[in-house]
């Protein structure tokens, strides 16, 4: 099953803001992990977030973290942070259970 991708507004600036050489490395694992498995959970790429219900899920990719929630069809990119502002940007924006 393939899914949709939605970039948040805020995703989407976030995204502008990396740096030029990390953002095909961020396109490329976005694409190859969330368009078909987003929720399939793997000991060095994404990993379901406890503590907290929204974002549900990370990916690492580099040294930058992509926070999504996964719907039906649908998976929801909130924010895609680089690795040092992860925990801040978590502890702020994410919603406790």
């Amino acid at each position: 099953m393939r899914y949709d991708v939605i970039f948040a507004p805020e995703a989407v600036k976030d995204a502008q803001r990396l740096k030029p050489h990390l953002r095909p490395l961020v396109r490329e694992a976005i694409e190859q992990s969330l368009r078909h498995a987003p929720a399939r959970v793997s000991k060095s790429r994404i990993k379901r977030l406890r503590g907290v219900s929204r974002p549900q899920f990370r990916l690492r990719a580099g040294e930058v973290r992509v926070f999504y929630d996964v719907h039906a069809t649908t998976v929801d990119i909130l924010a895609i942070v680089p690795k040092s502002e992860a925990a801040r940007w978590l502890k702020q924006e994410g919603t406790r259970e």
